[in-house]
């Protein structure tokens, strides 16, 4: 059943800037032969449509509210006012990977935070022309239908969507112990690729759960607001709402959501230790310089070492 939504001013602006967004994408997408690709990382790639589309959103987002900020994937803080109450949250193209290949799984996720409280959300899929959309107190949204998360109540029927690690220096080992926990006691675990639609699909009931480790608030800004208006629940491995800055996330139907955290809570820990343990290291090992020198004094009595300060890496959390 469909009913007309009154949406919020705020909300109708950031769904005209995704629409514009997407009409850029979709345009693109009939051609990518000649698309510029540019390497952010290995693995991690940024295209001249995510730069064209985030643009299009900034200008329409700052036409209509100059004094806001923006926290955008491809640009940073560069754009609006940078200490607002406001805050947009934006990936312009969440799935660059999938959509320079031709596979018709991205979106243009937008999301609106209040004092760090998301209160507006759009993530816009050009390929099939669906808006998931969703004000804070008002309800989730697709196109104009009503979206509940799914009734399911045990993993062994749940249908959970994931993401790999793909970036250097991800813990690959760890990932797939938690890989295998879940999906040897679920129905079926899927890898689309574009994390904000992947949020969307377990407010819509098509996944029962969603997890990732590795993600940017652009990434699940919207798409988390959109399920707890479904009737789910989202938080980090522990099942603590901080989850926004924790590069972890997990999400489902209240029952299944339960039972992710069970077995997702050990690997909260073993990760940021791992992390701590690495960055000591990268810390204590010696230079070039101090290698030759140290090779050249083998025969000398050894000098008692400093103690190693352990330093806690920051994750690139936003501000």
């Amino acid at each position: 059943m469909t009913q007309q939504v009154a949406l919020h001013p705020m909300l109708n602006v950031a769904i005209k800037a995704a629409r514009a967004a997407g009409s850029i994408i979709n345009r693109a997408s009939l051609d990518l032969d000649i698309l510029k690709i540019n390497t952010k990382s290995p693995n991690d790639f940024v295209t001249e449509v995510d730069q064209a589309a985030e643009q299009v959103i900034i200008e329409t987002l700052l036409q209509a509210y100059p004094d806001h900020a923006i926290l955008a994937e491809e640009s940073g803080r560069t754009h609006g006012a940078k200490h607002s109450e406001f805050q947009w949250i934006i990936d312009p193209l969440d799935g660059t990977t999938n959509f320079i290949h031709g596979f018709p799984v991205y979106c243009v996720s937008i999301a609106l935070a209040h004092r760090g409280v998301v209160q507006q959300a759009v993530v816009y899929d050009p390929t099939r022309n669906d808006l998931f959309y969703a004000t804070r107190g008002r309800g989730a949204y697709l196109n104009d239908r009503r979206l509940r998360v799914s009734k399911r109540t045990r993993m062994s029927d749940a249908l959970i969507g994931t993401g790999f690690p793909f970036r250097r220096g991800d813990n690959f080992k760890r990932y797939m112990k938690m890989f295998e926990d879940v999906m040897t006691q679920c129905a079926g675990l899927r890898r689309p690729g574009a994390a904000a639609l992947d949020l969307c699909y377990v407010a819509a009931g098509y996944y029962d759960a969603f997890f990732e480790t590795g993600l940017n608030p652009w990434d699940v800004a919207a798409g988390s607001l959109i399920i707890t208006e479904a009737g789910g629940l989202v938080g980090n491995f522990t099942g603590e709402s901080d989850f926004l800055h924790q590069r972890e996330i997990v999400a489902g139907s209240p029952k299944i959501y339960g039972q992710m955290v069970q077995i997702l809570t050990p690997y909260t820990r073993v990760i940021k230790a791992e992390e701590e343990a690495a960055a000591a290291a990268a810390e204590a090992k010696p230079s070039a310089a101090d290698a030759v020198a140290e090779a050249a004094q083998a025969d000398a009595a050894p000098k008692k070492r400093a103690a190693v300060r352990i330093k806690k890496p920051v994750d690139g959390q936003a501000e």
